[in-house]
């Protein structure tokens, strides 16, 4: 394992470090979208959805996923802010969870797991694209 807690090539990680300067990308995220690929989900990281950056998106089944870092120092400004962005999405078909950065450090395969469970129900309720 490395600095992000996932093992990658020498290229990887420096793409990964530059992806973290870049866009603030948690490196939850980065374990969630390497457990996920693991898992055999086709995932993007730091996805653009023409309104914002979206942490992970599973478009096959409009699913956006944001890792909530600083889960406990949550501000009714930022909670609203959240709420609208999830409506925008909402509005163009996606389904957004936010999971805390804590459940991904300490149950990283379960969350995966999980995700794959939110991906069975959303196939079985849209028409996969």
């Amino acid at each position: 394992m490395d600095l992000l807690g996932v093992e990658l090539c020498e290229n990887h990680q420096t793409r990964m470090v530059k992806l973290i300067e870049m866009k603030n990308t948690p490196t939850e995220a980065i374990q969630l979208y390497y457990g996920l690929k693991e898992a055999g989900v086709s995932a993007m990281l730091e996805w653009w959805d023409g309104n914002k950056s979206v942490d992970i998106a599973i478009s096959r089944v409009k699913l956006n996923i944001e890792i909530d870092a600083e889960y406990s120092m949550l501000t009714h400004e930022q909670a609203i802010n959240d709420l609208e962005r999830t409506m925008h999405s909402f509005k163009n078909g996606f389904t957004t969870i936010r999971i805390p950065h804590v459940l991904i450090k300490h149950y990283l395969k379960e969350t995966v797991h999980n995700i794959l469970g939110i991906m069975e129900g959303l196939k079985a309720n849209i028409k996969v694209i």
